[in-house]
């Protein structure tokens, strides 16, 4: 069975959710607090990859950060967005769950069954 790592802001309320999910089924897995533990430009560009999604599809668009930035954010090619969002970690949506091969976005949280 893969290692399966979330992702997250601990303060989050769908964060919290899936760990207690986890720990109420068993389920082992290791937590990484993003804000403290940043991503390195390598290791969104593999859980995007996993995700297959872009790097626009993973920003924040209801948060603050992002509608200061909005104007700004349309303007930028997936490079930059990606500069942007390991810079900028309130503009990440969360959790990111990954498992060997596979990632998700756990949002909303009943994604959570594509993982297990």
């Amino acid at each position: 069975m893969s290692k399966i790592t979330v992702y997250e802001k601990p303060t989050c309320t769908t964060c919290r959710k899936v760990a207690k999910a986890f720990s109420d089924q068993g389920i082992n897995f290791e937590k990484v607090n993003y804000y403290i533990k940043p991503f390195s430009k390598y290791k969104l560009q593999s859980l995007l990859k996993k995700m297959s999604i872009k790097p626009s599809e993973l920003l924040r668009k209801n948060d603050a950060a992002y509608k200061n930035l909005k104007n700004h954010i349309e303007k930028l090619n997936g490079n930059e967005i990606l500069k942007l969002l390991i810079e900028n970690p309130d503009l990440i949506q969360r959790p990111i769950i990954e498992k060997g091969s596979k990632a998700i976005l756990a949002r909303p949280f009943e994604r959570l069954n594509e993982i297990l």
